[in-house]
């Protein structure tokens, strides 16, 4: 019986490791797959496979295709398309780098680290600017609906979006507290959704139940920094990227002409597609 990873519907962790690999070596990629299929279990590491890497193997997934590159008024969405990426999650980030040189050992020659990328909770599950992220994220079984494919030859299986948001920081608390609110569309203090938000406000670009069909996804953000850059490294799993590309398209004023307000304070320097395999027997269904 097919199981979704685990790690896709636990909280998010305390720590957290994000890795981007590039495919090298065709030739050696069964035996890299198989050694990943030992290491990942689907809880404390997840792993999403690139529309380049499902061919590789060759296996078809109808739904999964490369992150699309997209230009609004004022705003450029980019495409940073890989082909494996991996979520390693827990509480000690000494933990998290040697479990990361394992798996990019164990992945090597077929496939080559490229970008990795420190996460961390903060403050009770806030936005480096101090608003909560995923205020409304699906729970329960509502949550298994909006993240997970039910039937079908991919049951079990996910799809995800990931993209580095870059915050500008310093320009975000310059702004007027009124102002920040406005952008987001809830205030800060109590993380209440504002009823006269303008139409530009994240809030409303990006109501799950606005859309036809809704638009529902399962976030699983968490903030980063480099020690030069910050920002939110944004994950959203869905049962397709349906869900995803729509609000993507709305906030970048694709549907109406109207922009997020986010753009005014941070913006995509990446982006990808992934899918999720399930898990069948406790291995990796590859």
């Amino acid at each position: 019986m097919s199981q979704y990873q685990a790690g896709i519907l636990e909280a998010v962790p305390a720590h957290a490791q994000h890795l981007f690999f590039a495919l090298e070596s065709a030739a050696d990629l069964p035996a890299a797959i198989d050694r990943l299929t030992n290491l990942v279990e689907g809880t404390s590491t997840v792993v999403g496979l690139g529309e380049s890497l499902v061919q590789a193997l060759g296996r078809e997934v109808a739904a999964l295709r490369v992150f699309p590159a997209l230009s609004g008024k004022g705003v450029d969405i980019p495409s940073s398309q890989h082909a494996l990426w991996c979520w390693l999650r827990g509480d000690d980030r000494g933990e998290l780098l040697h479990r990361s040189r394992r798996l990019e050992a164990a992945l090597a020659p077929a496939l080559r680290l490229v970008q990795k990328t420190d996460a961390f909770r903060y403050d009770g599950g806030r936005d480096l600017t101090g608003y909560e992220d995923g205020t409304e994220n699906p729970d329960g079984d509502d949550a298994v609906a909006a993240a997970v494919v039910a039937e079908g030859m991919e049951a079990g299986s996910s799809f995800v979006a990931i993209q580095h948001w870059v915050h500008d920081l310093d320009g975000f608390d310059a702004l007027q507290p009124d102002e920040r609110d406005n952008i987001m569309g809830r205030r800060r203090s109590d993380n209440e959704e504002l009823d006269d938000a303008p139409e530009s406000a994240h809030v409303k670009r990006t109501a799950q139940e606005s859309f036809t069909p809704e638009a529902f996804v399962l976030r699983r953000s968490m903030p980063w920094s480099d020690g030069t850059q910050a920002g939110l490294l944004f994950v959203a799993f869905g049962h397709s990227l349906d869900a995803f590309e729509a609000q993507l398209r709305r906030m970048a004023g694709l549907e109406d002409g109207i922009v997020d307000g986010l753009f005014r304070f941070t913006r995509p320097t990446t982006g990808g597609y992934y899918w999720c395999p399930p898990l069948r027997d406790g291995r990796l269904g590859l």
